[in-house]
């Protein structure tokens, strides 16, 4: 009989094509069911909380698989580490009820944003952070950042081609946190949207710069333009931080 596992995973994105499994591409999803199946000796299909994209990071990404297997949950964990490449780590394995699904079942997603101003770029964090030279009005930010809270229709601020339903969706945290040159934007949602927090983070700092003032955020809201919005943000700065259920 089928038992339900689930993973928390922490990975670095830098050399994937985000999580799903891609044609030509290597991804997240790819190495992970290629390592279980090493272990178990069978094939195991694994759903993940989400699409994070090319690039993006995660530190308690929530994945399931299901599988014939007598092995203990806890196994997982040591095989799996012994297994993986080192930027993609297994922090816990559970037995999960089996109704249980990464992404289905989850209530919300908390992302974070980092990003490193100043006239010199990092070294040492730079593919974990935007470097954004021009002096950014944090101040500004954070007043913009509040007006994304409650529920929302998020067209103007949609990648194209995000498989939805609906573009509304429901902002439960939506703060900037800064000190010296690093300034982080933290969200959490019911869902997302391609690129979403991308180009949330993208029109923060042009609110930043001055090039969009704080009060359009509502405008641009209620417009469902995505012209309106700024730019969509490189995705080494995000991180998937956690999954509520």
């Amino acid at each position: 009989m089928k038992r339900n596992f689930k993973l928390i995973l922490e990975y670095d994105g830098t050399h994937y094509h985000g999580w799903q499994r891609q044609p030509h591409d290597l991804t997240i999803q790819e190495v992970l069911e290629g390592a279980l199946e090493k272990i178990t000796r069978q094939k195991c299909v694994v759903y993940g909380a989400g699409r994070t994209d090319s690039g993006v990071h995660a530190l308690n990404y929530v994945a399931n698989f299901r599988c014939n297997t007598h092995l203990d949950a806890g196994v997982f964990v040591k095989a799996l580490n012994s297994t993986l490449p080192k930027d993609i780590v297994c922090k816990e394995s559970t037995l999960a009820p089996d109704g249980f699904h990464a992404r289905k079942s989850a209530v919300s997603k908390i992302y974070e944003y980092h990003i490193t101003n100043g006239p010199t770029p990092p070294a040492v964090c730079r593919q974990y952070a935007w470097h954004v030279r021009r002096r950014l009005d944090k101040e500004a930010m954070t007043r913009a950042a509040k007006l994304f809270l409650g529920s929302h229709d998020f067209s103007a601020f949609e990648g194209a081609g995000s498989p939805k339903a609906t573009s509304v969706r429901n902002i439960m945290q939506s703060h900037i946190q800064s000190w010296e040159n690093h300034i982080i934007y933290r969200v959490e949602a019911n869902g997302f949207l391609r690129y979403m927090v991308r180009n949330i983070v993208g029109t923060l700092v042009y609110i930043g710069m001055g090039k969009i003032p704080p009060e359009a955020v509502m405008d641009i809201l209620a417009s469902g333009d995505r012209g309106q919005a700024g730019p969509t943000a490189p995705p080494e700065g995000l991180f998937m931080m956690c999954v509520k259920y």
